[in-house]
């Protein structure tokens, strides 16, 4: 038979036939039954066929083990790439950080002269309230605010990236000029927008992280290191008590001896990334356990859902803006306009919608937002 020479059956059938094993009395009855075998229905003729075979249920199991072994390997190691790459983006995303550090000194001047006003970090809980926290508006929300902090800065950072990757002969005298008119002071703001707002490209790997079920995975690992143990024992006891030397025998030695090589790497490797995720987590927001490590890709994810939107608003609102100073009735109404103006404008507008925040603006800054802090660091946005 196809189990006893291990050529190779269908996993759907296998799975099938696992599903209709006996228990021990059924396979006791069965063995036992000496009458005419075409009086027993069609599945007790067939697992009548089945129990005459020694170990067909272990055999089976093994070849279901060999079969589904490459595929199911893959795909963990899929997921481990998935959570690596993760880790490793949101360590190094300067934008992410620079959000993170806007948040902490936004909060801290919400919560100025109260015991949370001088947080040194935060949990990343809070990112998903800040479109919960609004300006006296009832529309704009500490994310827009933040937001708006950010661009123009971000806009500057990379006009001053891309001349100081030009060379000096290539540079034009207008090259220079600029940060002294209206149209640049825009056109700063378009730039920090498309920055903030390519964030979610740059962090692609971590929504998908966020999709990785952490304890399913470590059962899976658990469950193929189980099959890899009862397929050896299968090979090094059961078939040995046998003396069987069959097709099906040497099939299975020269797998095992492969699959130990595989399962002992996942082992190691399902360890090696748990302990980044959770260092990682512990990176943003202090001590953390384990299942506090995987959620940290699901606040992120959804912290980028809620920016994508704000970034989209703040996008149409600035589009307003501008349409508004290009037309006839605005110049007139408004026939000089400087940056200081419009910086002016921006921070008054601020000042209005959330009173509580001093205009100070928020610069950059070399230093994380959010490092390790202690289980006590609670939340800064106000209550």
């Amino acid at each position: 038979m196809l189990i006893q020479s291990g050529n190779q059956i269908p996993v759907e059938l296998i799975q099938t036939v696992l599903k209709m094993a006996p228990t021990t009395d059924e396979e006791l009855k069965l063995r036992l039954f000496t009458g005419d075998v075409s009086r027993l229905g069609s599945a007790e003729r067939f697992l009548k066929a089945l129990v005459d075979i020694p170990l067909a249920f272990k055999r089976l199991e093994a070849l279901r083990f060999m079969f589904t072994l490459p595929e199911e390997a893959s795909n963990i190691r899929e997921c481990f790439t998935t959570l690596e790459v993760s880790c490793n983006k949101l360590r190094k995303s300067r934008v992410f950080q620079k959000l993170l550090e806007a948040v902490l000194k936004t909060g801290n001047r919400l919560n100025n002269g109260t015991y949370r006003g001088d947080a040194q970090a935060f949990k990343l809980d809070t990112l998903l309230k800040l479109a919960d926290v609004k300006g006296t508006d009832g529309k704009t929300t500490l994310l827009h605010f933040v937001v708006h902090e950010i661009i123009r800065s971000e806009g500057l950072r990379a006009v001053r990236t891309e001349k100081s990757s030009q060379s000096h002969s290539s540079m034009k005298a207008e090259d220079f000029i600029g940060e002294s008119n209206g149209a640049s002071e825009e056109h700063y703001r378009y730039l920090g927008l498309q920055v903030v707002s390519g964030l979610s490209t740059e962090l692609e790997d971590v929504k998908k992280a966020a999709v990785i079920d952490g304890d399913a995975l470590t059962s899976t690992v658990l469950r193929l290191y189980n099959m890899l143990v009862k397929s050896e024992e299968l090979l090094n006891t059961d078939l040995k008590n046998l003396e069987e030397d069959s097709e099906f025998h040497r099939t299975l030695a020269n797998f095992v001896e492969k699959a130990r090589e595989e399962v002992i790497w996942l082992i190691g490797e399902e360890k090696r990334i748990t302990t980044g995720v959770k260092s990682t987590a512990d990176y943003f927001q202090g001590n953390t356990g384990k299942e506090e490590g995987l959620r940290l890709f699901v606040i992120v994810r959804d912290f980028l859902v809620m920016l994508n939107k704000v970034c989209k608003e703040v996008q149409a609102s600035t589009t307003k803006t501008v349409a508004a100073k290009g037309s006839p009735t605005s110049k007139k109404e408004a026939p000089s306009s400087s940056p200081d103006s419009n910086q002016r404008s921006l921070s008054d507008m601020h000042r209005i919608l959330f009173p509580a925040i001093s205009e100070r603006r928020i610069h950059d800054s070399s230093s994380s937002s959010s490092s390790s802090s202690d289980d006590d660091d609670d939340e800064m946005l106000p209550t």
